[in-house]
């Protein structure tokens, strides 16, 4: 995803407002679609058909991450069961083992991920490439704001009367040993910086490289986000279900998974419907600009949210979003360019996910939560995952250094919150290009309107 809009974003710098951004950026994000299958291209005219065959068969052939996901939580379940009444704790705590070496390698990877995710995409969005893509890059993130500060409201109001506060303990190390097993030994993996100052150099590296304009440093960056892209994708996805599986035995063991998935099967209700709401008000925006129906709209979208569902990639989704927002009426000059930025930086159903798990764990673990505390934490939020990695889960990946560092959560509650996030990740992703749709008609109403 992240090639795909850096190339995107390169050509439409080079060319600006020239009537040769539409064909370019359209070729790209056809091409790119194919992109996490890692495969060579071919002739051009063979590109997008691949492309399609890709995503139409990576379902088939293999067994997707949400799928090892339920087995690995459900293994979980039974071996901790298993291991309680039978008082074998030495089965949990090999589980624990690996939890532990792992855990110490995600802490060790997290200032990696920032730089690698945060700096490039600043250093694209942040050169002068046209009033368009400021003006979509500004209304996508508003957006991002207005979904994180309503989930924040609607926990705050609903989260309580079902939520018992305090009722988990995963606050701290001590607390910790109290409910669930230790691993029989551990690896020290000291990450060579903090968050904060991962987060801090990113800022400047992309900010520095978007106003001097180096490409030389630009194409560094970019080939350090494809290394941290492979460590995302091929080692910390494909090991995270027996993690998850370790985290779930070990507090089946301690007791404490029963309360868990009671509370979070409300929640996940509860962010679904807060999907739907905002993509209604959403397209309520812009079709008020646009003079259309909004419900009519959303009904042309449906087929984009139905194969997000499938795909759980934004990106790979483009083609589909492209066609149906042409058919809502949205010029393809307009469409063409921003359905494949959105596709990067528009995350309004993964903010307010985010958001509600967090705020959830929070509560079981007895924390104060205040709008003081959750808004900086969103702001955040909207930039750290504008170049998240395109594979499943990967926004919460890109949101795990300011999970620590602004929330104060330690790697049992990072855990947690991943395996939350991957568990509705894909409507999650079909809220994200929904909403680009009403971005893309928002921001034609308003092009015609300079225009006239």
């Amino acid at each position: 995803m992240n090639v795909a809009f850096s190339v995107q974003l390169r050509a439409f710098r080079h060319l600006q407002e020239s009537e040769e951004v539409t064909d370019i950026i359209i070729k790209c994000s056809r091409k790119e679609t194919g992109y996490q299958k890692k495969e060579k291209e071919g002739p051009s005219a063979k590109s997008t058909a691949r492309g399609r065959k890709v995503i139409m068969s990576t379902g088939k052939k293999k067994i997707g991450l949400l799928p090892k996901l339920v087995i690995a939580i459900v293994l979980g379940l039974v071996v901790g069961t298993i291991a309680r009444s039978a008082d074998l704790p030495i089965i949990i705590r090999i589980g624990a083992t690996f939890n532990s070496i792992f855990g110490n390698f995600l802490s060790f990877c997290i200032p990696l991920i920032i730089i690698g995710f945060v700096a490039p995409g600043i250093a694209d969005l942040g050169a002068g490439a046209g009033a368009t893509l400021a003006l979509t890059a500004g209304v996508a993130y508003i957006s991002t704001l207005i979904s994180g500060s309503f989930a924040f409201c609607v926990d705050s109001v609903l989260f309580p009367s079902f939520l018992k506060f305090g009722s988990i303990v995963m606050d701290n190390a001590q607390n910790a040993e109290d409910t669930m097993l230790s691993g029989l030994f551990t690896v020290e993996m000291p990450p060579l910086m903090g968050v904060m100052t991962a987060l801090i150099t990113s800022f400047i590296m992309g900010i520095g490289i978007a106003v001097t304009n180096s490409e030389h440093l630009r194409n560094i960056f970019h080939e350090f986000q494809k290394i941290v892209e492979g460590v995302v994708a091929g080692v910390l996805i494909p090991l995270l279900p027996f993690h998850i599986y370790g985290i779930f035995a070990n507090m089946t063991y301690a007791g404490t998974v029963a309360e868990i998935m009671s509370v979070f099967a409300k929640v996940f209700v509860i962010i679904i419907c807060m999907h739907i709401i905002i993509i209604i008000f959403q397209y309520t925006v812009a079709g008020t600009f646009a003079k259309r129906n909004p419900f009519g709209m959303i009904r042309n979208m449906i087929p984009a949210y139905m194969t997000a569902i499938g795909t759980q990639s934004s990106a790979a989704t483009i083609p589909v979003t492209l066609e149906c927002t042409k058919k809502n009426g949205c010029s393809s000059k307009i469409a063409d360019f921003v359905i494949p930025l959105c596709a990067t930086i528009h995350l309004s159903g993964s903010t307010i996910t985010l958001t509600s798990c967090s705020i959830a764990v929070m509560m079981l673990n007895g924390w104060p939560v205040t709008f003081g505390q959750m808004f900086p934490f969103i702001l955040m939020l909207g930039v750290t995952m504008v170049a998240a990695p395109g594979v499943p889960g990967g926004a919460v990946m890109a949101a795990l250094g300011i999970l620590e560092s602004m929330l104060g959560f330690n790697e049992n509650m990072l855990t947690l919150m991943i395996a939350l996030y991957i568990a509705q990740d894909s409507f999650g992703t079909a809220c994200n290009v929904t909403g680009d749709g009403a971005i893309a008609m928002l921001m034609d109403a308003i092009t015609n309107k300079k225009k006239a």
